[in-house]
């Protein structure tokens, strides 16, 4: 098992694309030095609670933030959110939903389930890494969390 950092950005997205359009917009804003990428809602749990291929990260590096895809295999992203939001914990860990889904019952549950921010991915490849660009920027730089 490799030695896993301390990560302040966990990123949690089933499509390899938009995976590395994440990654590569984070970069641009120099902000990728510490972040993980994950494919699934059962990697994520894993990761973010040091069980399963995880059981080696220290719980003592919390994450800054969580993008968090919705549609997601094994265990979706709301699914993911519940989860975090129900345990003591984690749930003051700040979540950004990264969806393609504008349903606004997506949107709405989200909410009710503690979600700290939904932002619809943009389909312009432009938009897209401003977008998320302007997301690591807030939430690496800008936002106070509770230590």
């Amino acid at each position: 098992m490799k030695n896993l950092n301390p990560v302040d950005i966990l990123i949690v997205e089933d499509n390899p694309n938009d995976a590395e359009l994440t990654v590569r917009a984070l970069k641009k804003q120099n902000l990728a030095n510490s972040l993980f990428v994950v494919e699934d809602g059962e990697e994520a749990l894993d990761f973010i609670y040091c069980k399963g291929k995880f059981k080696e990260r220290s719980p003592s590096y919390p994450l800054k933030v969580v993008f968090l895809d919705l549609k997601l295999p094994k265990v979706s992203g709301l699914e993911v959110l519940k989860i975090i939001k129900n345990n003591p914990e984690t749930k003051k860990l700040p979540v950004v939903v990264v969806s393609s889904s504008k349903e606004d019952p997506d949107i709405k549950l989200a909410y009710e389930l503690g979600v700290n921010s939904y932002v619809v991915k943009p389909v312009d490849f432009d938009d897209f890494v401003a977008a998320i660009s302007n997301l690591g920027l807030y939430w690496l730089l800008v936002n106070e969390s509770p230590k």
